[in-house]
């Protein structure tokens, strides 16, 4: 079969391998469709592993289904988390299923950027969802992005009526928007550089947009009574976005850190200001558990998100290059699909 192998992000090259065989208790899937992740542009993570076959964000169709499997049948859409709990360790049992040993170890075989993919049997046991009838492949890979943008906001806990900043409006930023206007935020204020992107972010739901390279604090005043944002998710790992998120939470708020930086960024905190004096919050999020990738797919089944209008470029396998190059340069692009059997 054909795979898209990663040896860097200028460096993507068309391979034969075998495809894999699978066991009792697996699956294997022809891919449809698999979006480009924005961690999948993050050379500096990624590169130590090359050569590999990257691409989580899958949707497919059961080719061949393992001894003891019988829940999916050959035929059936679905979709898969790539990293799966145990559901037994002490950060699963106390909810924290995406900081589980066993989340960090799992994986397909190979990635989604192949035509097909076997899912190891644990996978299958807690980590494969069905597509509805009504929800498109390309539509479904919308599914594990979502996950993770919901399991963010349920540790930030937006109310209705408080008013949502986010800063970056790439594919999470946009998903952000979706999710706290869907929630019921009361306003929801967008960042970034790059104008096409500020568009978008009007376009799929925030009440006002400003320009990365203004003074954010100042202009979320501006905007939002003289109040500066009651929650704050930065969706970009420049420092600088990061440094914003700090300046522009008000008393009582906040902050989630929704993207890594690049290695060795640092912030400085003052302890008084930020906590001691004004009561700020700051915490992250990474992944989804497999309950938000059920509440992902209803949202997607119930058209509670516009998922089909943020795809700007559909392309072959042949092209994934191309694609990691429109994420990587996160200009023109919001969502990019590569459909391996185009």
């Amino acid at each position: 079969m054909r795979v898209a192998m990663y040896y860097n992000n200028k460096d993507i090259r068309i391979e034969e391998i075998p495809v894999p065989g699978i066991g009792p208790g697996e699956l294997l899937v022809r891919i449809e469709a698999s979006g480009i992740c924005g961690s999948d542009v993050m050379e500096w993570y990624r590169i130590k592993r090359a050569p590999l076959v990257l691409g989580h964000e899958i949707a497919g169709e059961v080719v061949e289904v393992g001894e003891g499997v019988d829940r999916y049948k050959k035929g059936d859409r679905v979709v898969a988390s790539h990293h799966v709990p145990c559901n037994t360790c002490r950060y699963c049992l106390s909810g924290h299923f995406t900081v589980c040993d066993t989340l960090r170890r799992t994986n397909f075989d190979p990635g989604g950027f192949a035509e097909y993919v076997r899912l190891p049997s644990i996978n299958v046991d807690r980590g494969v969802y069905l597509i509805p009838d009504e929800v498109s492949f390309e539509d479904a890979t919308f599914t594990e992005p979502l996950a993770c943008v919901i399991r963010a906001q349920k540790i930030a806990k937006p109310r209705p009526g408080e008013t949502v900043l986010v800063i970056g409006s790439g594919i999470a930023g946009l998903l952000h928007i979706q999710l706290a206007c869907a929630m019921g935020a009361g306003r929801v204020i967008a960042t970034d550089i790059s104008e096409t992107r500020l568009h978008a972010a009007r376009a799929f739901g925030a009440d006002a947009v400003i320009h990365a390279g203004q003074d954010i604090q100042t202009e979320v005043c501006k905007v939002n009574d003289g109040w500066l944002a009651d929650k704050v998710f930065v969706c970009t790992g420049a420092r600088s976005a990061n440094l914003q998120g700090l300046e522009s939470i008000e008393r009582g708020g906040t902050v989630l850190f929704f993207a890594p930086t690049d290695l060795g960024v640092t912030l400085p905190l003052s302890v008084n200001e930020l906590f001691f004096r004004n009561d700020i919050t700051l915490t992250t999020s990474y992944a989804g558990s497999p309950a938000d990738h059920v509440t992902a797919m209803k949202l997607i089944r119930a058209g509670r998100l516009k998922t089909k209008e943020m795809i700007t470029h559909r392309l072959s396998l042949s092209e994934t290059s191309k694609g990691f190059q429109l994420v990587a340069e996160a200009q023109e692009s919001i969502k990019v699909i590569v459909e391996p059997q185009r």
